[in-house]
């Protein structure tokens, strides 16, 4: 009535191409956020090259939305991650002078693509968050 399948295809010499696509697609996908965020860094008075290195370039997209820097710990923390995510997009957001579905919209569910829209685009620099430094 059943007829079990005795032969086996011995999968332990052939090779898979998803690791190699994965690895390439990860270092493509870095180098196209380097290039989006430099320019933010530089329009707010941090160094472009601060965007290649992963820790740090956090650390200075939460220096722009007004942070302490030490709230990066926040991002360890798991569903917190995510709210301390978006809190800090808006904050950036406000920064560059961004409404917030603009925040929510492209500088977190779409981060690149905001990225790329402040950064080469026309916004300025306001301040941390938002709040304009007094000028002395």
């Amino acid at each position: 009535m059943f007829q079990f399948i005795t032969d086996t295809i011995d999968y332990s010499s052939s090779y898979s191409i998803g690791p190699v696509a994965g690895g390439v697609g990860g270092v493509v996908g870095y180098i196209i956020l380097v290039i989006a965020l430099w320019p933010v860094f530089t329009k707010a008075g941090f160094p472009g090259w601060g965007a290649i290195i992963p820790i740090y370039n956090t650390y200075v997209l939460v220096k722009i939305a007004g942070f302490h820097g030490a709230t990066i710990l926040l991002f360890l923390i798991p569903i917190v991650n995510v709210v301390w995510g978006i809190v800090v997009a808006i904050r950036l957001g406000a920064a560059f002078g961004k409404g917030g579905a603009f925040s929510f919209f492209l500088l977190w569910l779409f981060s690149i693509i905001g990225y790329f829209i402040v950064g080469y685009g026309s916004a300025r620099y306001l301040g941390p968050g938002g709040v304009a430094k007094p000028t002395a």
